[in-house]
């Protein structure tokens, strides 16, 4: 199976027959890392920029909020900003995460993980809204 960058956005995964191709965007693997990350307790949200969250008060949902992702011909990089739940154990939270994303990319869409990096933007208190 090799892979190759289509363009900036969108990535090629070309398979060794004549069925066709697969291209995954961008928005993808940020969606899957997002939904990954959430997953993990002690997790409260995904922190995002302000025109994020001002659409988040809209309704509508961005399930790829806080998340960078970089592509390359070699592997995935990925930048996560977590509002994180107080009680729980930054360090041992944020290895979590880092190994539920990078399973969950690697699974879903074939692409090897270089790199999980957790950027803590916020504590929920208890309590609040």
């Amino acid at each position: 199976m090799s892979k190759e960058i289509e363009n900036k956005n969108s990535y090629k995964v070309l398979e060794n027959s004549k069925i066709g191709e697969v291209q995954i965007a961008d928005e993808v693997i940020a969606i899957i890392a997002g939904l990954a990350a959430t997953e993990v307790e002690g997790v409260n949200s995904m922190a995002g920029n302000v025109t994020n969250e001002l659409v988040g008060k809209l309704g509508m949902k961005n399930l790829s909020k806080g998340v960078k992702v970089l592509v390359d011909s070699k592997a995935v990089s990925v930048d996560i900003a977590l509002n994180m739940e107080y009680g729980y154990s930054i360090p041992k939270t944020s290895s979590q995460v880092q190994e539920r994303v990078k399973q969950a990319i690697e699974n879903m869409t074939g692409l090897p993980v270089d790199e999980v990096n957790i950027r803590i933007a916020g504590v929920k208190l208890e309590g609040q809204k």
